[in-house]
């Protein structure tokens, strides 16, 4: 791999947890230090599922395929997939991890997994504001009704459990609540931008890791060419400049209040994960 890591050195660790809670915003922080390597969704989780489905049980390579080569097939999938990543330590991220913890732990068992968070009611209205700030785009990630229907039908899409924000939630939930909890950190996206200097020192000691000197004032990162084919241009570009900025949501009263109370992670009983969050936030008047 000439100037590369070495596949048996490299270590990984994971990003996961909800859409629009700041999972971008934490690569983009990541990505400053030289001995990390992030970056937005990559496709190491779908190819996972696609090669088991080919070789699980009822597929025509399943009697074939043995539970130790599985594993060696996941195993090499990151590594052919990062095999030209210079830095040592690669956080993959994906919203899908927290439902595959069993597999992420049993290939790397000191990984650490990270979920970025957020109240609900307001990755529903940032959404929701993408979708009004691209009056003349029918996204794909509405399916048919594409900007074509209202916030109601809209907002009620994303929470279904096969759809964007409903999938997410149930894996973080499940990942919460589970057996891999005490590995599993969630970082509140508000806190993250009012303090993230206080956010990213318990970030780093989480992952045992020595602390890193961040320029929170000038943190990059953009995927346009994504963004433009789901139709929601900017969904992934990052300002310069981590801070916070407090704003009235669009969403009518009742979807803001409904989505408002599935923040789970504020009562944190019956889970051994680890939480960084803040206090919940209400609409501004």
């Amino acid at each position: 791999m000439s100037d590369n890591v070495p596949c048996s050195n490299r270590k990984f660790h994971f990003i996961s947890g909800l859409p629009r809670s700041g999972s971008t915003l934490l690569s983009g922080i990541l990505l400053q230090n030289p001995r990390f390597h992030a970056g937005m969704t990559s496709p190491v989780g779908a190819l996972c599922s696609a090669v088991l489905g080919q070789v699980s049980a009822g597929s025509e390579f399943g009697p074939v395929v043995s539970k130790d080569k599985r594993r060696a097939l996941m195993r090499g999938l990151f590594d052919a997939y990062y095999a030209d990543v210079e830095r040592e330590i690669v956080f993959d991220t994906n919203r899908a991890w927290c439902a595959r913890l069993p597999m992420v732990f049993d290939l790397f068992p000191d990984a650490k997994v990270i979920a970025c968070v957020r109240n609900v009611a307001w990755i529903m209205d940032s959404f929701e504001r993408m979708v009004r700030a691209n009056p003349y785009e029918h996204t794909r990630m509405f399916g048919a009704l594409g900007a074509r229907g209202t916030v109601y039908s809209r907002v009620e899409m994303l929470g279904q459990h096969d759809q964007a924000v409903g999938s997410a939630w149930t894996a973080l939930r499940e990942a919460f609540y589970g057996e891999h909890a005490r590995s599993l950190l969630l970082v509140d996206y508000d806190l993250l931008t009012r303090a993230p200097a206080k956010v990213m020192s318990l970030v780093y000691d989480f992952l045992g890791e020595p602390q890193f000197a961040h320029d929170f004032d000038r943190v990059e990162y953009a995927a346009e060419e994504f963004d433009q084919q789901l139709g929601l241009p900017g969904l992934h570009t990052l300002k310069a400049q981590v801070r916070h900025t407090a704003r009235k949501t669009i969403l009518p009263p009742d979807l803001f209040d409904k989505y408002g109370q599935m923040s789970f992670w504020n009562a944190a009983a019956g889970s051994a994960a680890n939480v960084i969050t803040a206090q919940p936030v209400t609409p501004s008047a």
